[in-house]
């Protein structure tokens, strides 16, 4: 290797050690999960008296002058009120694991999946929760621009608007083993009502 080499790009991330942005569940004064953060301002809201750790690491955080737990699970002090009537805005990603990466006519997780309005826009179907679904490309292609019940098509579920709980684990790649008691009770209210 020359000397040219090591002072190239990759030379210079040879100090550094890649650190995984760390993940913080928060949850509300009364347990339930409403969120997830970085471990920065998980830090910040135990320090200014917000929040208390729940859940910590086994490692220390420490600073230039002090050593600290390091958060895993934290609980505001005080409950947040979360209106219900605001939505979080529609995504293919989300409406995809609200229903399970499967057709909801016909219940296959095999081939391409696309999306479909259950009431057509056409028709004066909106693109909303609960109108919009998962669907395999054949299903939808049968469907086309009708009802389900038109061509003898029915729902496995009624489509609704996910838990909060889906969103965190969209947002976390892998959920930690010990965040699953708190997510737990809160999983089953999604779309398979």
């Amino acid at each position: 290797m020359t000397a040219s080499s090591k002072s190239g790009s990759h030379g210079r991330r040879l100090g550094y050690i890649a650190v995984e942005v760390q993940q913080v569940l928060v949850l509300n004064a009364s347990y339930e999960p409403l969120n997830v953060c970085s471990l920065r301002r998980a830090y910040v809201l135990v320090y200014t008296g917000q929040a208390e750790v729940v859940e910590e690491l086994d490692r220390p955080l420490r600073s230039a002058t002090d050593t600290y737990q390091w958060p895993h699970v934290i609980r505001l002090v005080h409950y947040v009120r979360v209106p219900r009537m605001v939505q979080r805005k529609i995504s293919r990603r989300a409406l995809f694991a609200r229903d399970g990466w499967r057709c909801v006519y016909c219940g296959t997780t095999g081939g391409r999946l696309t999306l479909d309005h259950v009431i057509p826009r056409s028709k004066g179907g909106d693109s909303t929760w609960e109108n919009v679904v998962t669907s395999c490309a054949p299903c939808n292609l049968r469907k086309g621009n009708r009802l389900p019940h038109e061509v003898q098509m029915e729902l496995h579920a009624r489509p609704r608007p996910p838990a909060p709980v889906l969103f965190i684990r969209l947002a976390t790649p892998k959920i930690p083993q010990r965040w699953e008691q708190y997510l737990g009770p809160y999983a089953t209210s999604t779309a398979a009502a």
